[in-house]
C-alpha cells in the first residue's frame, strides 16, 4: 500500500469512513463544475474509489489527500495504461488556493517517474478552468493542444485540453 508524504500533506488510501466526506465536496457544484463524474455523486458512485490497489495499477487508482492531522481534504488519482498515466485532482472549496494541489500533484508525479518508471504524465482538462491549467504549467507540463467541443459535459459540447509531461522533462 503506497502512502506518500509531502511537507504538509499525505496521500493514503481512501478508506469507507472517508466516503460522507468525498460524497460531500464530490457533490458540491463549484468543485465539481469542470470534473467529469456525473452529478449528483452518489453513494455507490464513491465507493468505487475505495481500493487496496497500489498507486500505478491499471486504471485509476485514487488516494486521499489529507492534512498533516488526518483531515481528508481532497483526493488525486492516477489512471495508469502501460508507461503511461492520466493524473487528476480533486480538492474540497475551502482546500483550494492554500497550495495543496500542487503539493498533492508534485508528490503523484514524483512517485510517477521515480517509482514507477512511467515515461509520461499527462492530464485533460476543460480549458476553462485557469486554475488547474495554470497549476500544471508550474508543474512543467505543456500543453500539447485543445480539441474543440470534442465531448458533452453537463448538457454542452465542451473543449478538451491536453497537458503533458514526460520523465525526461521531469528530471531536467
Amino acid at each position: 500500500m503506497t502512502i506518500l508524504h509531502t511537507f504538509r500533506l499525505t496521500l493514503r488510501p481512501l478508506t469507507p469512513d472517508d466516503l460522507p466526506r468525498v460524497l460531500a465536496y464530490r457533490n458540491d457544484p463549484e468543485v465539481a463544475r469542470y470534473q467529469g463524474w456525473p452529478l449528483p455523486a452518489t453513494p455507490d458512485s464513491v465507493a468505487g474509489l475505495v481500493s487496496g490497489a497500489p498507486l500505478g495499477s491499471p486504471g485509476w487508482v485514487q488516494r486521499a489527500v489529507t492534512l498533516s492531522g488526518g483531515e481528508l481534504v481532497g483526493d488525486v488519482g492516477l489512471n495508469t495504461q502501460g508507461p503511461q498515466a492520466e493524473l487528476g485532482v480533486t480538492l474540497a472549496r475551502r482546500a483550494q488556493g492554500h497550495g495543496y494541489a500542487r503539493e498533492a500533484l508534485h508528490a503523484l508525479i514524483k512517485h510517477a517517474f521515480t517509482d514507477l518508471g512511467l515515461h509520461r504524465v499527462h492530464a485533460s482538462i476543460d480549458p476553462r478552468n485557469r486554475a488547474v491549467a495554470a497549476l500544471l504549467t508550474r508543474l512543467g507540463f505543456r500543453h500539447e493542444g485543445t480539441s474543440l467541443q470534442s465531448y458533452r459535459h453537463r448538457g454542452e459540447w465542451t473543449d478538451d485540453a491536453l497537458y503533458a509531461l514526460l520523465a525526461a522533462e521531469w528530471t531536467a
